[in-house]
């Protein structure tokens, strides 16, 4: 063989394992991407429940507890808040995801301060459909937890890729982003000081 043929040859070579690598690496990061994707859908499905359970959960109290006005407004407010929030694109803005956080919290404290309300009403803890509620709430808020630690990890898994020495070439080039994860909320490293 003439040494143009080969040189050819190998140039071809070259050239067809560096587009197979891209493509290998492309489609990687689709996966990635997508399971990112669906993580984040499931945070939002767990989220819509717990805002679906708001309001039964709101009334059966609401029907034993009529002065508590206050407590409901805040409660009202809270899932209006959460429920106002635009989604579109979140898990590539930190800032939009922090935003998403610091309203689910104003919800979870607007819950908490309702259940101290319950507190001082024996007759809901004996409503069973009171307590039907407050078992899938706290089942929820289980969920919700468990859906934001899977979205983190997929958004780890995906992130590592894009930022990792050959695929950060490649998400540059076909515009990978990286992925916004949930945060704790601040202080709450922090213990609870409890006082009796």
């Amino acid at each position: 063989m003439k040494k143009s043929t080969i040189m050819l040859i190998a140039i071809v070579v070259v050239i067809f394992f560096i587009i197979s690598g891209a493509i290998g690496k492309y489609n990687a990061m689709i996966t990635l991407e997508e399971g990112v994707d669906a993580s984040w859908a499931q945070v939002e499905n767990v989220y819509q429940r717990r805002a679906d359970l708001i309001p039964n959960l709101v009334a059966t109290v609401k029907g034993v507890a009529e002065f508590e006005k206050e407590t409901f407004t805040a409660v009202a407010e809270a899932r209006s808040k959460v429920s106002n929030v635009n989604l579109e694109g979140i898990t590539n803005n930190p800032q939009a995801m922090q935003n998403f956080q610091e309203s689910q919290g104003q919800l979870s404290g607007a819950l908490s301060k309702l259940m101290v309300v319950v507190e001082r009403y024996p007759e809901l803890k004996a409503n069973q459909n009171f307590l039907d509620l407050q078992t899938q709430l706290e089942g929820t808020e289980n969920r919700i937890s468990v859906e934001r630690n899977r979205f983190n990890q997929a958004a780890q898994g995906y992130n590592t890729i894009i930022r990792r020495f050959p695929g950060s070439i490649y998400a540059g080039l076909f515009g990978f982003e990286r992925k916004a994860y949930f945060e704790a909320e601040a202080g709450s490293e922090k213990a609870p000081e409890v006082k009796f």
